[in-house]
């Protein structure tokens, strides 16, 4: 079992080994930590987790104003919050996008300006076989529907549908049919299925 906790815009706590904010926790179903204390380090706010067939695992997280991401999950790895970025303070202030000369993790994908990626979802489905083994995100900022081109170990952005609402969970049926969740009151449940023709 993997776990998120967000840095609950406090920053420095993604930084500090003595704090869970900000991290990636691997945990037992029991509930004891696996390989020492955090798994991964240096995230804002991770709101999506998720394997791909290959056993590869993946995460959405928010940025700031700008630099949302799309990350590959390494163990021991630090994904540089709050010391890199590619978006900017709240006020405007910059934050360095010098990931690897840092010894940060590069996102595999980002975004700028924000979509907000809420859920993601790896699909595994046949009901939509041109996205088999890719990251399917919900927006809310940028309510949309989005895929991720996921080839191995990289990332692309594919395709970004607007929904014309804030989208918060996207989730997969029995038969491969996709759900997206609109947020706020009076959201709606829908289901993907292919157009017939």
């Amino acid at each position: 079992m993997f776990i998120s906790s967000g840095e609950r815009q406090k920053f420095d706590p993604a930084q500090d080994q003595n704090s869970d904010l900000g991290k990636i926790i691997h945990m037992t179903d029991e509930g004891q930590r696996i390989g020492g204390h955090h798994y991964t380090m240096g995230h804002r706010n991770v709101l999506g987790l998720s394997f791909a067939p290959d056993g590869r695992l993946w995460a959405s997280e928010m940025g700031p104003q700008g630099g949302d991401e799309v990350n590959l999950i390494l163990p021991g790895r630090n994904y540089g919050w709050p010391r890199v970025s590619y978006g900017s303070h709240y006020g405007g202030a910059d934050i360095p996008n010098n990931h690897k000369s840092r010894g940060f993790e590069e996102p595999k994908v980002w975004w700028n300006p924000s979509v907000s990626p809420g859920a993601l979802m790896i699909y595994t489905g046949d009901l939509f076989p041109q996205w088999k083994g890719d990251a399917l995100i919900g927006a809310l900022s940028g309510q949309a529907f989005i895929r991720v081109d996921i080839d191995g170990d990289r990332a692309r952005k594919a395709d970004q549908w607007d929904m014309g609402e804030r989208i918060r969970a996207v989730d997969q049926g029995a038969g491969g049919e996709v759900y997206l969740l609109e947020d706020g009151p009076g959201g709606r449940l829908l289901k993907l299925t292919p157009t017939r023709r």
